[in-house]
């Protein structure tokens, strides 16, 4: 296990350091490493990184929806799906589900500040995926015309 030391003296500044000789270095629960497989942040790099994971975040980035109301956001999620995804997202700590009580009763679904961070993150990705895509089609386009039918 990769025994790096993670500071933070702020949220926006983490600096990684090896620890020095003698120092006792912290347990492995609290070293981060999206690449070790049983760290929380892979698991959550994973869960966003899904399919729905990602529109989900991407929607909720736009602002609070009710189920259906995001359902229709995401087009092609089906109901089991997008409940699932929610729940994971929500466990991971990105998402907010909130019961309205209204009658009848409503459910809606909001980004934690964590999930507005990330959101913003995939946003500037999404983005740069929209604003290729001519180039991603051309690029398809050439790949299949070289491999044949």
């Amino acid at each position: 296990m990769d025994r790096r030391l993670v500071t933070m003296s702020s949220e926006r500044d983490m600096a990684v350091r090896e620890p020095c000789p003698g120092e006792i270095g912290p347990s492995d629960e609290l070293i981060s490493d999206v690449f070790a497989r049983g760290c929380s942040s892979r698991a959550a790099l994973e869960d966003v990184g899904s399919k729905w994971g990602m529109l989900a975040m991407l929607a909720l980035g736009e602002g609070s929806y009710r189920f259906n109301a995001l359902r229709r956001r995401v087009e092609g999620v089906s109901e089991k799906m997008l409940s699932r995804t929610l729940q994971v997202l929500e466990r991971d700590g990105l998402v907010i589900r909130e019961v309205v009580s209204t009658i009848p009763a409503r459910v809606e679904y909001s980004l934690t500040p964590l999930g507005g961070r990330v959101a913003g993150q995939l946003r500037a990705l999404a983005d740069l995926f929209e604003a290729s895509a001519a180039e991603i089609s051309r690029a398809r386009t050439a790949y299949d015309a070289d491999r044949g039918p």
